[in-house]
């Protein structure tokens, strides 16, 4: 497994671990893979991604675990897993925001060759996949602390989109499945989920960040919130936008409601149940 340290740089955004894990290609130790990790953890952490001024302190924790399952030649197949975080008010508290497994990643990379991003143009598949999952972490993050804040990101998102189709790799079209970047991107959109983004501000910024002053007032919040994507899925089921909600969530709101003061669980495993069926284990748990 070829994992190598990142050190710590200065950066713009983002504090992103990006890890490249070769083994299963069985040349692990090949030098184009410690210098693939390092050009990426410059070009995702060195980049200026927004005309905002980061604090080193409010710079966006994540990852990218690339893991490499072929290469020949110039030629890489295999998977990215994208994960972020953000901190809770007055709390030591890290709250996971994103936790996406895309598995249609193939590329085209050269030992050593420039990594630049373009707004306006399309260079290569691999500059296209990680800028697109940084403006989609810019983006959810935003959402998390202001209304429709991440609005502008997924805009620039859906942008690479559009350039990235003249590629012609997985992932950038409609026809690419529902577990798509395409899907993600069309779907944090569309006004049809609308409630998807909203629950994450009342998740986040009334439920979570209340919670150090008022911690029953926070539950609720986050009670609301998860009512939100209810009201969601009955008027149109999305089974990728829920996913990624609980996929990041769902330890979390077990810890939430596991203690402290005392709310009406019953409704809220029913909704818990209906919307994320597939952590039944963890909803059951709760009464």
């Amino acid at each position: 497994m070829c994992i190598i340290s990142f050190s710590t740089i200065t950066a713009q955004e983002l504090n992103c671990e990006i890890i490249i894990n070769a083994e299963q290609t069985g040349q692990s130790n090949l030098s184009v893979f410690r210098t693939l990790q390092r050009s990426l953890s410059d070009f995702v952490n060195q980049n200026t991604w927004t005309n905002l001024d980061f604090e080193n302190n409010e710079r966006i924790n994540c990852s990218m675990f690339i893991t490499i399952n072929s290469f020949e030649g110039e030629f890489f197949s295999g998977s990215i897993q994208v994960q972020s975080s953000r901190p809770v008010y007055g709390t030591s508290m890290i709250s996971p925001v994103f936790n996406f497994n895309d598995e249609q990643f193939s590329f085209n990379y050269r030992e050593y060759q420039p990594l630049n991003y373009s707004e306006n143009s399309y260079i290569s598949n691999l500059i296209s996949v990680i800028s697109f999952y940084v403006y989609t972490i810019l983006g959810l993050d935003a959402d998390t602390f202001q209304l429709n804040g991440g609005s502008e990101y997924f805009e620039e998102a859906n942008r690479i989109v559009t350039t990235a189709q003249q590629g012609n790799s997985q992932g950038w079209r409609g026809a690419d499945g529902s577990h798509s970047r395409y899907r993600l991107n069309t779907d944090l959109l569309s006004n049809t989920y609308a409630e998807y983004r909203v629950a994450l501000y009342d998740y986040h910024r009334l439920g979570l960040d209340v919670m150090h002053t008022d911690l029953q007032a926070g539950k609720m919040a986050v009670v609301g919130a998860l009512e939100k994507l209810e009201v969601m899925n009955s008027r149109r089921a999305n089974p990728l936008l829920l996913r990624t909600f609980f996929d990041s969530k769902a330890d979390e709101i077990g810890r939430i409601f596991g203690g402290g003061p005392e709310i009406p669980l019953q409704p809220l495993v029913q909704t818990l149940n209906n919307i994320a069926p597939r952590y039944s284990r963890n909803w059951n748990s709760l009464q």
